[in-house]
């Protein structure tokens, strides 16, 4: 910034004082230093949104160069995929394109052609019934032992229906 030393703000300061005067020097000296504070803020603000700025166009270019490679990946992976299924096509079809083993212009790619809707719900079934069972909070022995409760009963009713009976087992007197 500009290079003020402690003689110049000391020449300053008595010419304000001698041509402000003493009453209005305070007021003045506070909306100076507001002015400057201002100023500063204004400057730091400035400065912080270019930094921003300069940084989001590095984002920006890093971002874009992520995205080249993964596309090029991509690309390489739908380029390998291509190539093996049509080896596994070739290989399925005996090396013949032309061959129609199923008679229905599949050409012999049965594991394209999409399942039979009736297994696909109970395949669904099967997969919400193991889901259930997994998410639920009931034991697995319990699931097992019986599928659902069927009466239940608080701890004190189990202890009282499972506790022996005073006195069967136990010799005759406490001393």
């Amino acid at each position: 910034m500009i290079d003020i030393g402690l003689t110049k703000l000391a020449l300053i300061g008595v010419v304000a004082l001698v041509v402000i005067g003493p009453e209005r020097l305070p007021k003045v000296a506070r909306m100076a230093g507001t002015l400057f504070g201002r100023a500063q803020r204004y400057i730091n603000d400035v400065k912080s949104e270019v930094s921003r700025e300069m940084e989001l166009d590095e984002l920006r270019k890093m971002q874009k160069d992520v995205q080249d490679a993964a596309s090029d990946v991509s690309n390489s992976i739908h380029k390998s995929m291509s190539d093996t299924e049509s080896s596994i096509n070739a290989a399925w079809n005996g090396g013949d394109e032309s061959s129609d083993e199923y008679g229905d212009g599949s050409s012999g790619s049965s594991w394209k052609r999409n399942p039979d809707p009736s297994l696909l719900a109970i395949k669904a079934k099967a997969f919400r019934r193991k889901k259930l069972s997994r998410t639920t909070g009931v034991p697995a022995w319990y699931k097992h032992q019986s599928g659902h409760r069927t009466r239940v009963i608080s701890a004190s009713a189990r202890v009282a229906k499972y506790r022996r009976p005073v006195g069967v087992g136990k010799s005759a007197g406490f001393f």
